[in-house]
Formats: structure tokens, sequence, C-alpha cells
């Protein structure tokens, strides 16, 4: 951060993104606060990223176990999912406002309950604020 600073490039954001998978919760919650005490954002999905992949065809409120993402994601996908799909994104695109309206909505519905550590639970997700901010910053580069 301190070198694109002294180049004149300062950035005006850092995201790191991340899912739980089987970490030991210490772990995962030390991630958090490392981020907080460097100013880092984080972007996160609980229980895996695959999460964010789902929420782009369906509502999931209810916790869903890593190992299971990949038989969901094949229907959704009308192939078998796999994770190093470079045509992923470009499939998903058009789904993005989708996946970000679910994301909110379980979203609010940890701040109904009044979680304070919603990044523990399974599912939840941020993911959603960083692709906001991504679309934000593709608004303004753009010469419509």
């Amino acid at each position: 951060m301190e070198d694109a600073a002294r180049r004149g490039q300062p950035y005006n954001q850092i995201w790191c993104v991340f899912d739980r998978d089987d970490f030991p919760l210490a772990d995962y919650d030390r991630a958090f606060q490392l981020a907080r005490n460097y100013g880092i954002k984080v972007a996160w999905s609980n229980e895996a990223f695959e999460l964010w992949y789902l929420m782009h065809f369906n509502y999931h409120d209810t916790g869903i176990r890593r190992q299971y993402y990949q038989a969901k994601l094949g229907p959704c996908l009308g192939c078998s999912y796999d994770k190093a799909d470079k045509t992923l994104y470009a499939r998903l695109k058009s789904r993005r406002e989708t996946a970000i309206k679910h994301a909110r909505k379980l979203e609010k519905k940890w701040n109904e309950c009044g979680e304070r550590f919603p990044e523990r639970l399974n599912p939840s997700t941020s993911v959603h604020k960083l692709v906001e901010f991504l679309n934000e910053l593709a608004d303004l580069g753009s010469t419509d």
C-alpha cells in the first residue's frame, strides 16, 4: 500500500476474498481481525465461496456443507460444476443482480435477528458488497 502511494498511485480500497471452508473458527476470526487492523475490506462466504454462485439462481438461508455445493450447482448450470471453469463468470454475469438481491436478503435476515457476527453463520456472504463496488467502478469508467 505504501509503495503504491510513493508511486503516486494510492489505493482507494483493498479487498480480501475468502471463505470459511473447514478452517478452525479461531483462524477464520483472525483473518477478519487482521483485515480490520490493516483497513482491508473483506468479501467472505461461509461455508464456501460457491454459496455466492448458488445465490445467482436461488435464495439460500439454510446451511450447506461445502462438499454438497458441487451437486447443487450442476443442475443450476446445466452441467457439472468445475471450480476452475474459465467460462463461469460469463455464464453467471446475466444473473448478477439476482445474486446481489439474494445476498442482501440473507444479510437483512441476519441483521434483523441481531446477529453480531454473521460471517460465522452458515450460510452467509458479503461478496455482493465487493461486486457492487466493482459495478460502481465499471459505471464510472463507462462512456455511455
